[in-house]
Parts: structure tokens; C-alpha cells; sequence
């Protein structure tokens, strides 16, 4: 008997960084048992042009299933639709604002809002800086509800040469969230031992 693919809604807002959202969709296109939902914003869409070299089309073809934003009464918007959870990356300020007030008036923040109420896992990972007292009041109101903030805070300790390392390093932490392993690990984790680290360390600068 075949297992069945288990549903992962992913939702890219129109912050600053769409390129984690495009990079999880190429990885989870490696998973055989993991299925795609993506929805993206409109700003999602012109971030894309801006901050990337593939176009809506290629983003959209890394999906297993794509729906529009105003599609409200999509499947994604009832609770009898099971999957995972869903992950927002980047989440704007606007769209932590939506999640967090339930002001549901698109397909993207109706899903997350789904998924809240039916205790299923939500990841927002949230993408500004500096931070007013608002905003971290909002983070703390999503944490509250039941979301997981997950800022793109790159690690150093397995010593990133590319952007590619960066990028690839925030995804992996992503998966692990959801219990999605990979064959091979996109980073190097962090190992200690006999409290020596076991990563070859840069050289010391002069």
C-alpha cells in the first residue's frame, strides 16, 4: 500500500527575502512524501522581479498545486482539508498583522488562520528589522495563538562561504519543524566532541 503525500501549504508574502520561500519549494520538490499548496501575495509576486532572476511562472511551476490569493473558497480555506501546517516565508508585517487580528480577507491569511484553529503547525518566518515595540507585541500575540516565529537569523558556526549556505541553512531549520527529513542535510549541524567542536575553524585573522 502507498503511503499517502502529506499536504504542506506554503504561503510567500511580500516581504524582503522571497528567495527562502523559493528555495523551500526546490528542496521539497526532492521529497517524494511532501505535496505543495503555494499561495502568493501580489507584493510576493513583484518582490520575486525585483530580488530574483526567475520569473512568477518558474516559482509557481516548483508548486505541486498553486491557487490565487482572491480565491477565498479555495480548498485550503476549510479545516476538512488535512495537511501539515503551513509556513509563511518571508512573512511581511502586514501579514503577521492579518494572521494574528484573524482578519481573513485573502486565501493567504484565511489558510493560516485554518490552520491556528484546527492546532496544526504554523511558522511565520518574519522579515524586518529593526523591530518597533508593535511589531514584537504581534510576534508575541502569534506565539500566543499558537505560531511559531522564526526569524531568517543565519547561523556561523558551520561557517558559510556563499549566500547559498545562508539561504540553504534557514530552509533545512524549516523542515525541521516539520519533521521532514532530507537525505542529505543542506547545512552542517552544529556537533560537539568531548566539548571540542568538530567543525575545522577559520584561521585566526591578523
Amino acid at each position: 500500500m502507498c503511503e499517502r503525500k502529506k499536504k504542506l501549504i506554503v504561503g510567500i508574502s511580500g516581504a524582503s527575502g522571497v528567495i527562502y520561500g523559493i528555495r523551500l519549494l526546490e528542496v521539497l520538490q526532492t521529497v517524494d512524501l511532501i505535496e505543495t499548496h503555494l499561495i502568493m501575495s501580489a507584493a510576493a509576486k513583484r518582490t520575486v522581479l525585483l530580488e530574483t532572476v526567475y520569473s512568477i511562472a518558474q516559482v509557481e511551476e516548483l508548486a505541486d498545486r498553486v491557487y490565487k490569493i482572491s480565491d477565498i473558497a479555495a480548498t485550503l480555506s476549510s479545516g476538512s482539508f488535512q495537511t501539515l501546517g503551513m509556513v509563511v516565508v518571508p512573512c511581511s508585517i502586514k501579514t503577521l498583522s492579518g494572521i494574528v487580528y484573524s482578519y481573513s480577507d485573502n486565501l493567504l491569511l484565511r489558510a493560516a488562520d485554518v490552520v491556528l484553529k484546527d492546532r496544526r503547525l504554523l511558522v511565520l518566518v518574519v522579515r524586518e528589522t529593526p523591530l518597533h515595540l508593535g511589531h514584537i507585541r504581534m510576534m508575541a500575540l502569534a506565539t500566543e495563538i499558537g505560531a511559531i516565529i522564526m526569524p531568517p537569523d543565519p547561523a556561523f558556526y558551520h561557517h558559510p562561504t556563499t549566500l547559498d549556505d545562508i539561504i540553504n541553512q534557514t530552509v533545512n531549520r524549516i523542515l525541521d519543524l516539520f519533521d521532514i527529513p532530507l537525505e542529505h542535510d543542506l547545512f552542517q549541524r552544529w556537533q560537539m566532541n568531548n566539548g571540542e567542536q568538530s567543525f575545522p575553524m577559520h584561521k585566526e585573522r591578523r
